[in-house]
């Protein structure tokens, strides 16, 4: 492999990677650093252009997020292979450490794709996003670099054999990324099962709430997702999904009691309606299609006045 076409092939891969596609990029990166250890590759071209990548794949998903705001967040849920990491928990991250989640973003699965549009969507200051992406990019990469590196003898042993395979190699390279795909659309789709219930349209629930016994309506979005989409369902009240344990014993247990969120299936709303149900409630039930399918109606809406997640500056409506 000359350098020319091994440094592509890298930029390209983690470009890939970080842009969303099923390609993992770290075995690329380790393999790169005991390359780098061995001279057959130049270490500090590999990891600046493996840092670039990184760059210009966050840059265009925060590029992404402040034009679209949470409706492509919404999208990448959909899409995700790690549903159950998507963007409800890195709104809690967001919440809990602010800018400087970005910083471990990129190690853990789920939050890395959707940090990036998230931070956009917020209005990061453009300076502080790049600067914890940059450091970002430059952890992830130097970590699977060095790990090459320390793993170089067993690695130079193992390539002469998998080139010694030739379209064998490859052919095993394509199933395992196949496996691994399926894989996760897998958990995916078991995930989804986990949250499979009942649900009340926004028509039926419009219908209870102009009747005389009106049901308990409960907003469970993130205080971040809050401040994306400042509208809520007149009346509803705000009980964020973390918090809904706390909050169950001053619900009433003698009206329905309706849950809605703005991630994709439902989700968060499900999630919290199993918590209820595992504590006794019956009458608990998500919204199909959440406050977007309620605004999509035509019903009306109030405004919320939710503050930003911590040391992230307050949020636009996309």
């Amino acid at each position: 492999m000359t350098s020319p076409i091994g440094l592509s092939l890298i930029f390209l891969n983690v470009l890939c990677d970080q842009l969303g596609v099923p390609v993992p990029a770290v075995p690329t990166l380790v393999v790169a650093g005991a390359l780098c250890a061995a001279g057959r590759l130049p270490g500090g071209a590999v990891f600046a252009l493996a840092v670039l990548a990184c760059l210009l794949a966050d840059g265009a998903w925060y590029v992404a997020g402040r034009v679209f705001g949470v409706r492509v967040m919404n999208l990448l849920c959909r899409i995700s292979l790690t549903p159950d990491s998507c963007v409800n928990q890195t709104q809690l991250s967001f919440e809990r450490w602010g800018a400087k989640m970005l910083v471990v973003a990129k190690f853990i699965p789920g939050l890395s794709l959707v940090a990036p549009p998230l931070a956009g969507a917020t209005r990061m200051p453009p300076g502080r996003f790049f600067f914890y992406s940059a450091l970002s990019g430059s952890l992830w990469v130097g970590a699977a670099l060095l790990a090459g590196m320390l793993l170089q003898d067993q690695i130079q042993l193992l390539l002469p054999r998998l080139a010694g395979l030739g379209g064998e190699a490859l052919l095993l390279l394509l199933c395992l990324l196949a496996a691994y795909i399926a894989y996760k659309w897998w958990e995916r789709h078991r995930f989804q099962r986990a949250l499979d219930m009942a649900r009340i349209t926004v028509a039926e629930l419009h219908t209870h709430l102009q009747g005389g016994a009106r049901p308990v309506v409960i907003d469970v979005r993130s205080t971040t997702a809050q401040g994306l989409q400042r509208q809520h369902i007149p009346g509803a009240r705000h009980v964020p999904l973390r918090e809904m344990a706390a909050h169950s014993e001053q619900l009433p247990r003698d009206r329905d009691i309706i849950l809605y969120c703005t991630c994709p299936n439902e989700a968060s709303a499900a999630e919290a309606a199993r918590i209820l149900m595992s504590r006794g409630f019956q009458r608990v039930r998500p919204l199909r299609g959440g406050l977007d399918a309620w605004i999509a109606a035509g019903y009306g809406v109030e405004e919320s006045g939710a503050p930003s997640a911590p040391g992230v500056p307050a949020a636009r409506v996309s």
